[in-house]
């Protein structure tokens, strides 16, 4: 139906209404008399027909959607047509010897609403019974009737083309229960979910419950589990509060989302005077860790930021990324390509930028394959630390902080001796530069580029198996923005020399990882099974985040601990770090344990 024909069956519409209720109302009012004349009805018709168009089009009664009217369309209708009645009352007493039929008009005002009011709902009514075509509409159960669920089942019951048709809530408030919102009842807890879904034909479980605490979310999905329902969730609270999303974006739940944390609350001042207003440089800008350092250091607004990265892709990535989101920031923003073991090229681009801060992100992280290449793991790990290490302190930057990984503790395998000797030259700078060199070391991150998860799911996409090296194998997880967050905020504790630890939390079995990653997508074991591969090379049962010797119980700053700092032989660096290139495959990481060993003995004799 066209704008036209719409607007002008609802003018004629009220028009019929307005000008007869005048009538009805005398007659209700005054019946066997004669109480008001032919012309004082006639006047007070024409009116009320006036003033009622002018009100309806003032609070744009012909512009609203009626299918969707609700509590603010009824709101609007009961003030246009009291302004219409006492604009006719008005006209009343000035044409009628200054005498005004209240009764008569109380009774006209109540019959406009009614009749006006009851056209309007009426097509929202009729619309919601026979209009909408709910066979295809998949039977959706809401997880938690507060402002969240009661927004979702409003929008889910106003959308003509949802896929989705609310049914019932659960919640575990009990002032919630045997309670109806939006005429939906709320049918039990989060314990009933599986009875709710098999009582109610449930296809679909929505959690509408944004602020949820550190592990209730995986109390619910386990209840969720439980059925065959597809499950998923609104955004979280921090993404809502952001603008970054709306409540109505449902999204899968992610096995990110299981193991999700209380969100740390940064020294934003303390960042912001260490950022804001600097040159701030990123190696590694590319991957996963240092384009999310990147993201997070926009927020404060430095005055240059260089990414640095010897990936053309990826850098040219994170760099459109940034222009696009902080396009309208004051912050210059630079792509560099660059290799850290180009040792001229990083001595260029230091010197050239003079930064004030340096992230040093870029590293070879892949446990296996460094077990095969040794030799590229020290260049890129060893070597590439040291070349920017060193530019950093020629040319007078202020903090330098290495992303280091918890498989530097006790490092069975070739990546994890690399990264903790790239500490050793960190910490060795640290006593030598006015730089104030640190190292922040922490575990996993989910959805990292080689991590586990993305890995899961690709095996999921082609039908399983899912490989599990051992079911006992556990790591500890934390996601991406987090952890960069934390490095961001380690920066501005650093005093020099300090191998700062982030805390993961518990460690997960990996076989867990596995059988929430099945589920969520939508499979049974049964369907999706998982097969236990063998521990690879150089790889660990369990990983640790500090040494017994390196131990300090207090944190720094909430989930920031740091590690003793001790001295660390410098001529057993320089020797590994001239003569590398000379050893064979196994020669060079037996002498890569060797200098890590060494140095865990020269910590146990002087602690």
């Amino acid at each position: 139906m066209s704008y036209r024909t719409r607007l002008t069956l609802l003018v004629l519409l009220d028009s019929i209404i307005v000008s007869t209720a005048i009538f009805v109302a005398s007659w209700i009012v005054y019946p066997f008399t004669n109480v008001l004349s032919t012309d004082a009805i006639t006047i007070s018709a024409i009116a009320l027909l006036l003033f009622h168009h002018l009100f309806a089009f003032l609070y744009k009664l012909y512009n609203k959607v009626w299918a969707y009217a609700s509590v603010g369309e009824l709101v609007a209708i009961v003030q246009a047509i009291t302004l219409s009645i006492i604009a006719a009352g008005i006209v009343q007493f000035l044409v009628n010897d200054f005498s005004i039929y209240r009764r008569a008009l109380i009774v006209t005002w109540m019959l406009h609403i009614i009749l006006i009011g009851g056209s309007r709902f009426m097509w929202r009514i009729f619309r919601d019974r026979y209009i909408a075509d709910t066979k295809n509409q998949k039977r959706t159960l809401i997880v938690g009737a507060g402002s969240a669920g009661a927004m979702i089942a409003r929008q889910l019951k106003n959308e003509h083309n949802s896929e989705l048709l609310p049914v019932a809530f659960v919640d575990d408030d009990l002032s919630k229960q045997r309670m109806q919102v939006y005429n939906l009842p709320v049918l039990g807890k989060v314990k009933d979910i599986a009875n709710v879904v098999e009582a109610e034909k449930i296809e679909h479980i929505v959690i509408a419950i944004p602020s949820l605490k550190n592990g209730k979310l995986e109390k619910i999905v386990v209840e969720c589990n439980k059925t065959n329902a597809k499950v998923q969730m609104i955004p979280k609270i921090e993404d809502l509060m952001t603008g970054k999303v709306s409540v109505s974006h449902l999204k899968n739940v992610e096995v990110e989302d299981l193991l999700g944390r209380e969100p740390v609350e940064l020294d934003i001042n303390a960042i912001s005077e260490y950022v804001t207003g600097s040159t701030v440089m990123v190696t590694g800008a590319g991957g996963s860790i240092g384009s999310e350092i990147c993201r997070q250091l926009m927020r404060f607004t430095p005055k240059k930021i260089v990414l640095v990265g010897h990936g053309e892709f990826s850098i040219y990535s994170i760099d459109m990324e940034l222009r696009n989101t902080y396009g309208d920031t004051e912050t210059e923003i630079l792509p560099v390509i660059g290799d850290v073991q180009d040792r001229e090229r990083i001595f260029n681009i230091v010197e050239k930028h003079q930064p004030a801060i340096i992230y040093h992100a870029a590293a070879h992280k892949h446990v296996p394959l460094m077990e095969y290449n040794p030799h590229e793991a020290v260049k890129n790990n060893i070597i590439g630390t040291k070349n920017v290490a060193e530019a950093a302190d020629t040319f007078g930057v202020s903090t330098f902080v290495m992303v280091s990984t918890d498989k530097a503790v006790n490092p069975t395998n070739v990546m994890g001796a690399t990264k903790r000797v790239a500490e050793m030259v960190v910490q060795d700078m640290a006593q030598r530069s006015k730089t104030k060199f640190v190292a922040v070391r922490f575990g996993n991150v989910l959805g990292s580029r080689g991590s586990v998860i993305p890995l899961f799911k690709k095996q999921i996409e082609r039908g399983g198996p899912v490989t599990v090296t051992d079911p006992e194998m556990t790591r500890y997880f934390m996601t991406i923005p987090e952890a960069s967050r934390l490095v961001v905020q380690a920066g501005t504790l650093a005093k020099g020399g300090e191998i700062f630890v982030l805390d993961m939390g518990e460690p997960v079995k990996i076989v867990d990882l596995a059988r929430n990653l099945i589920k969520l997508s939508g499979y049974t074991e049964d369907e999706i099974p998982i097969e236990f591969s063998g521990i690879r090379p150089g790889e660990k049962m369990y990983e640790e985040l500090l040494g017994e010797d390196e131990v300090h119980p207090d944190a720094v700053y909430e989930k920031i601990y740091v590690g003793r700092t001790v001295e660390v032989d410098r001529k057993l660096l320089v020797d590994l770090i001239d003569g590398f290139d000379g050893y064979a495959a196994g020669e060079l990481k037996d002498a890569l344990m060797r200098i890590v060993y060494m140095e865990r003995t020269l910590m146990a004799v002087r602690g």
